[in-house]
């Protein structure tokens, strides 16, 4: 209960941040100029152009090779900058979640175990302190995703600036989320492991994903049902081909089971976690799906594992063509994700395929790449303007970033207290 009171009082206390408005509407066209442009595919434009109008992308070209008239443009000098796609972060509770330790402030969990017509969108808080700070490394768009219970519902991707959850969503109710019951569990908390145990409800966990499974896809095969079922025609989209299955899941017997029922459903589904998917690439790779790769900066699995795996299977999936990406489980952690992403080049990957899997590979997987996730004409004029690489947290420094064209506020309340107390103890 004290560590609940002492985290009110620091959410209630901060007084002096201001609520940020959402930026209007471009008005008038942008010219960033002579700045490198990370497209987000691989490729790197030096001394680049990066023109934008009405929110969509107008020029990606090198500033050398090109003549501009550049009246009436609102030109930006990028000398010595970087231009980098808005990053994407799939697998969170951003604007579902404010404070851990207050359960009032977590609303990412609905009661029972089969809820796939649970809406995580429709509980987005724009208004999340969390938000800004998220914004303020680059992070611009994110997979809103709920948990708790074995179908958790269905998540929604949103730009992070927005009046309410209608204005933020780019994606609504993209798929489904089932959360697998592992075989096998570790006992005791991470300090003190006390073995791992056989879950001997594991084989009844995965029969009644099986019916409930099978009485949806009954229920789809019915165009017009008398009686409509919620949780069943939340399901709908996933036998006619609309959604995806995202399926957490992490160890290899359970990996395989899943990637069985993907098979036999005929699903479009994504392994999220995915811990043990370097062991099994040629089964992941010949079913098909793609990995939402869950926290890198994590333990491994098992006591007798590398203790660097987690940071090299990146490569591993890379270098077996299965279509990944990054993420980080959680909220305010999701700041980190750049940072995650520059820790992959450490082993193997190089700096524009480790930026792939936070811009081009999460937008593929979540099914938004005809608008974001990459620098081209016609794409979303979502990006940022950093002074150093973005993936590197000493030189990382997001100093503008637009979402749709717009140019976003990056200040936030952890800013705000920086400047309060340097001024207060006269440091400069």
């Amino acid at each position: 209960m004290k560590h609940v009171i002492i985290a009110l009082l620091v959410f209630f206390s901060i007084g002096k941040s201001i609520a940020q408005n959402p930026a209007p509407p471009q008005e008038k066209p942008v010219l960033i100029m002579n700045a490198t442009a990370h497209i987000g595919n691989g490729e790197v434009i030096e001394n680049a152009v990066v023109g934008f109008e009405k929110g969509l992308l107008t020029l990606v070209a090198d500033a050398r090779t090109i003549r501009l008239d550049t009246t009436g443009y609102r030109v930006i000098d990028g000398s010595g900058h970087h231009v980098y796609p808005g990053f994407i972060a799939p697998n969170t509770q951003l604007g579902l979640t404010e404070i851990d330790l207050v359960r009032a402030t977590r609303d990412y969990a609905e009661v029972g175990e089969f809820t796939p017509h649970v809406r995580a969108l429709i509980a987005y808080n724009t208004d999340s302190r969390i938000i800004p700070t998220i914004r303020t490394n680059g992070v611009l768009l994110s997979q809103i995703v709920p948990k708790k219970g074995r179908i958790a519902g269905t998540s929604s991707i949103v730009q992070l600036d927005a009046w309410n959850w209608e204005d933020a969503v780019v994606a609504a109710d993209q798929g489904v989320h089932l959360y697998w019951s592992a075989l096998y569990a570790r006992r005791g908390w991470w300090a003190e492991q006390k073995g791992v145990e056989k879950n001997e409800a594991w084989s009844k966990a995965l029969q009644e994903v099986r019916q409930f499974m099978d009485e949806a896809k009954g229920y789809a095969a019915i165009s017009d049902p008398e009686t409509i079922h919620q949780p069943f025609e939340a399901m709908r989209g996933l036998f006619e081909g609309t959604q995806q299955l995202y399926i957490h899941v992490n160890g290899v017997q359970d990996i395989r089971q899943a990637l069985t029922l993907v098979e036999e459903y005929d699903l479009e589904a994504v392994l999220v976690g995915a811990r043990d998917a370097w062991m099994i690439t040629d089964e992941v790779k010949a079913a098909g799906v793609a990995v939402i790769l869950r926290s890198p900066h994590s333990l491994p699995g098992y006591e007798d594992a590398d203790v660097e795996q987690p940071y090299k299977t990146a490569q591993i999936l890379h270098d077996a063509g299965i279509p990944y990406c990054l993420s980080i489980d959680g909220s305010w952690q999701v700041r980190n994700l750049p940072f995650v992403a520059g820790t992959t080049v450490h082993y193997g990957l190089t700096r524009e395929q480790a930026l792939m899997s936070i811009s081009s590979a999460p937008a593929e997987i979540l099914g938004i790449d005809d608008r974001y996730g990459t620098l081209e004409e016609g794409k979303s004029a979502t990006l940022l303007l950093s002074t150093g690489d973005a993936l590197d947290m000493r030189t990382h420094n997001v100093v503008a970033a637009f979402i749709d064209g717009r140019q976003i506020d990056l200040n936030n309340h952890q800013k705000e207290l920086y400047e309060t107390y340097k001024e207060k103890y006269g440091l400069e």
